[in-house]
């Protein structure tokens, strides 16, 4: 088990080596020079060269890589551009909330996607199975951006039930939560159903079944457990991926959070901030993949042989 566990944490340590590389370069990517992007349109010749000094943007390559991995080690992320405070200061109150609203959106999908897919397995073929899946398709169909300005327009504008924007109270998540999390509790949904069709319909199954164990034993201990594993496999990228395209819910809530201050960032070209934003998504989205190589290895232990 611990050379497993040592295996996959290299392996994690190298892809965030990979993704800081590819999130330094991004700078570079930007037509024309950096410098010249930041500053202001009136900077003059020499304003420019001391801002270049100043980011240490006149050194080579390699050598400011390894400057801002150390610096980014150390905790230090830079100072933003525009408003001349530390990136950090900045950068983990709104990560802070956009962890929040993941983890809410994806307990709601693990909750009901779960319950929905393990029901519709064992009434497979019934009414509620068809309507369901049914569902499941159009929910996963339907953009969540779409689905966040469908749920505004009810719940706030003509039900007044629950505000439209803002992240002060758990009053201010509901809506947010539903519209990031639809499409994931459908996928999860469908995928838990079918993984348990498929365990359901196996030997050790009706085995236990022939021993008169009861039924929510046998679903619950037996079945479920053998399903998760590519039900975890789903719940993890979805974790990432929501964590990574919650700017677009961000935008349409107004929700405090690290998709709506990249946005933000970008607009107003703090390069930065964006920078700093893009390698704490990247780092998030390696480290919920390791722990799902470890959740692996306890759901089934022949995965880490």
């Amino acid at each position: 088990m611990a050379i497993f566990l040592f295996q996959r944490f290299l392996q994690a340590v190298g892809a965030l080596f990979a993704a800081s590389i590819v999130v330094f370069l991004l700078l570079y990517l930007i037509p024309g020079d950096p410098i010249r992007v930041m500053a202001s349109p009136q900077a003059r010749q020499d304003d420019i060269e001391r801002l270049r000094e100043r980011w240490g943007l006149n050194e080579p390559l390699p050598v400011q890589y390894i400057n801002w991995a150390r610096n980014t080690l150390s905790g230090d992320l830079g100072e933003s551009v525009r408003m001349r405070i530390p990136v950090s200061s900045v950068l983990w109150p709104r990560y802070v909330n956009t962890l929040r609203l993941t983890a809410a959106s994806m307990g709601f999908a693990v909750v009901l996607g779960l319950a929905i897919g393990i029901t519709a397995s064992i009434k497979r073929g019934s009414i509620f199975d068809i309507s369901t899946m049914f569902g499941a398709i159009l929910g996963f169909s339907i953009p969540p951006f779409w689905l966040g300005l469908l749920l505004i327009l009810t719940f706030n504008v003509h039900l007044n039930w629950l505000p439209s924007g803002g992240g002060d109270t758990w009053r201010h998540m509901i809506l947010p939560v539903i519209s990031l999390g639809t499409a994931s509790t459908a996928l999860i949904a469908r995928m838990t159903r079918s993984a348990m069709l498929e365990v359901l319909n196996a030997d050790f199954i009706r085995t236990a079944r022939a021993k008169g164990l009861a039924q929510q034993r046998i679903i619950i201990g037996h079945a479920l457990r053998n399903a998760l594993i590519p039900v975890v496999t789903i719940v993890g990228l979805q974790f990432g991926i929501l964590m990574a395209g919650a700017v677009i819910t961000e935008v349409v809530f107004t929700w405090p959070g690290i998709g709506r201050l990249m946005v933000e960032s970008i607009l107003n070209r703090d390069f930065p901030v964006v920078r700093a934003t893009l390698l704490v998504t990247s780092a998030t989205f390696i480290v919920i993949n390791l722990l799902v190589d470890i959740l692996y290895a306890y759901l089934d232990p022949r995965i880490k042989y």
